[in-house]
């Protein structure tokens, strides 16, 4: 069994901000293979189903961003599952342009609160994760308000590629490795 996770931040108003792009992967990992997530538990909503035959968990903190390490916690307790073999976490970053992926076996929260979150909560930074470029903040602007801001244009189209490549690579280290999804898409 696999947990994937997005990370994101709940409510309307956060809905397809750069700061939400590991939702709309997890949104889009869904669509893709009919799993409905809907279900509230462990600080998150929860959907269940099966990739290529393989059961996957797929999990939406609602914890917000800089509390995610919370609800993965429970989770990983919970379905008791190995977080660095069948732990996934999709999110967002500003050092990558837009629509650009980078995946990785484990690292550094990289100045990540949500990723620092999880490394804090699960005592270890050894954990698969699939990284989704939303580009860095414009010359002299805030970050919050970068992060926080939606994708237009351009933009919007890089990121609804990103989304379904993405969950292409998820479904690839779910059914074969992280190594094959690394030659792959980095």
């Amino acid at each position: 069994m696999f947990v994937i996770v997005g990370l994101g931040n709940p409510t309307k108003e956060y809905e397809n901000t750069r700061h939400n792009a590991g939702f709309m992967c997890v949104d889009k990992l869904a669509d893709m293979h009919d799993i409905k997530i809907r279900e509230h538990k462990h600080k998150a909503l929860v959907g269940k189903g099966y990739i290529d035959g393989k059961k996957v968990i797929l999990v939406k903190p609602l914890t917000y961003m800089n509390n995610s390490g919370e609800s993965v916690r429970e989770v990983i307790d919970f379905y008791k599952v190995d977080p660095e073999t069948e732990l996934i976490i999709i999110y967002d970053d500003i050092d990558l342009d837009v629509g650009r992926l980078r995946i990785r076996a484990k690292g550094s929260a990289g100045g990540h609160n949500g990723i620092k979150s999880i490394i804090s909560h699960l005592g270890t930074n050894v954990f698969p994760r699939i990284r989704v470029g939303v580009g860095a903040k414009p010359e002299g602007g805030d970050l919050v308000n970068h992060v926080l801001g939606h994708f237009a244009g351009d933009d919007k189209k890089a990121m609804d590629e990103a989304t379904r490549l993405a969950s292409e690579a998820a479904r690839i280290i779910i059914t074969d490795s992280i190594d094959k999804a690394m030659n792959l898409y980095n």
